[in-house]
């Protein structure tokens, strides 16, 4: 399967919790930055706070793109089957732009967009989380989201496109 991870492979990267200065919850971003630079399959973050943050960031980026791809796809469908409602598929097509773009310029070029929230408990068990300290760690897979991007962007365009034709139409 594409999305399975070896773990003798050493592809795990580890954000431990360790306390030591007054500096570590930068220290914990750095390590998280190393980490996903680095390119492992899969990342363990043990701080808190740190994952709580990444997890949200994760989930606002597959928002967008969720958004973009339902807006376009509803701006094809009601452009289509009432060519009059302008009023409901423009709005719709402009959202759909809106996040792709915000996607694009914003997540596109961060690491962690490579990544998403692991919560399969069959999978998570075969990381070797025993040597944690945090009970509750935020565990990322790495994923290939070319697919993803190229989904919303050409459902963007469609959309755009159907929006663009039915105004120089009218």
């Amino acid at each position: 399967m594409e999305d399975d991870f070896d773990v003798n492979r050493q592809e795990i990267g580890f954000v431990r919790e360790v306390y030591g200065d007054s500096n570590t919850g930068e220290q914990f971003e750095i390590e998280l930055e190393n980490a996903l630079e680095a390119g492992y399959e899969v990342i363990v973050i043990e701080p808190h706070r740190l994952g709580d943050e990444t997890a949200r960031w994760i989930q606002v980026g597959n928002c967008l793109h969720k958004t973009a791809v339902l807006a376009g796809f509803g701006t094809i469908l009601i452009g289509s089957a009432f060519k009059n409602r302008t009023f409901v598929y423009l709005p719709l097509g402009a959202l759909s732009f809106l996040c792709t773009a915000i996607y694009t310029l914003s997540w596109q070029s961060d690491p962690c967009c490579k990544y998403q929230i692991e919560s399969d408990t069959n999978r998570l068990a075969r990381i070797p989380l025993r040597s944690l300290t945090s009970s509750t760690p935020v565990v990322l897979v790495r994923r290939d989201d070319s697919r993803r991007r190229t989904l919303h962007c050409v459902m963007t365009f469609c959309a755009i496109g159907l929006c663009v034709y039915r105004l120089v139409r009218r």
